[in-house]
């Protein structure tokens, strides 16, 4: 790891094949990933192809979707990945090595929230200090505990900056609805960009996880109010 960028690297073992193995280099201070320049990014890429409903960029300085363009490193192997594949996961972070035996369908869902996240896209944007800290694989309580403390600390921040802030979730709610339109939509972007079917079906596993977190709001955490009861006896 140098001091200016995280390296971050997946490594899929499927039996029988040669290992495949993506590297993302993110800067340290923006968390941004840095992509390869392509002279001719594939059609899917444009940023009006299939573009997500709610999409604040424009064309004339945005011609490339900024999600689409970091996916087709990964996009490039994909399309010989099936679904209910066993795969042997092994993710290097900066802090440590994480290694499962699971669906590539999960694997490719990890390293795709993850370029999400780290993409210049004003929505995934706010997923940053997530990505920062990449749990790859994370049940979904986990994700949920991780987003809600992630976005109370971002109010906290906010506050002490002597910024407006909130003391609930209905900011979160909406990030998570604006989430939801772009997996959708960057799903339709795949299912024309590869032949099979595991990135298709990873970009749901995000989106029912991001369903999962509104859901959970909206319940009032119920799930996992019980970890906290030492706070509610004091």
């Amino acid at each position: 790891m140098s001091e200016t960028f995280l390296d971050y690297s997946y490594q899929f073992n499927v039996p029988g094949k040669e290992p495949i193995e993506l590297h993302l280099k993110i800067d340290s201070k923006t968390t941004t990933i840095q992509s390869e320049e392509d002279d001719e990014p594939p059609f899917w890429a444009a940023l009006d192809f299939k573009q997500c409903p709610n999409c604040p960029l424009n064309l004339e300085q945005h011609p490339i979707c900024p999600v689409a363009k970091n996916l087709i490193p990964l996009l490039t192997v994909a399309d010989s990945l099936v679904s209910y594949d066993t795969v042997n996961l092994i993710v290097k972070t900066p802090e440590r090595t994480v290694m499962a035996d699971t669906t590539m369908q999960r694997a490719i869902s990890a390293i795709l929230g993850l370029i999400m996240a780290t993409s210049s896209c004003p929505f995934t944007e706010y997923l940053k200090p997530m990505a920062r800290f990449h749990l790859p694989l994370a049940s979904e309580q986990e994700t949920i505990y991780r987003t809600t403390s992630m976005y109370l600390l971002a109010q906290y921040f906010r506050n002490n900056e002597g910024m407006d802030f909130e003391e609930g979730f209905e900011g979160l709610t909406d990030i998570y609805a604006n989430l939801q339109v772009i997996n959708r939509s960057m799903a339709d972007r795949l299912r024309v960009a590869i032949k099979k079917d595991a990135a298709v079906n990873a970009i749901i596993l995000l989106d029912l996880l991001s369903q999962a977190v509104t859901w959970s709001i909206e319940d009032k955490l119920d799930e996992i109010q019980y970890l906290f009861k030492s706070y509610m006896d004091g």
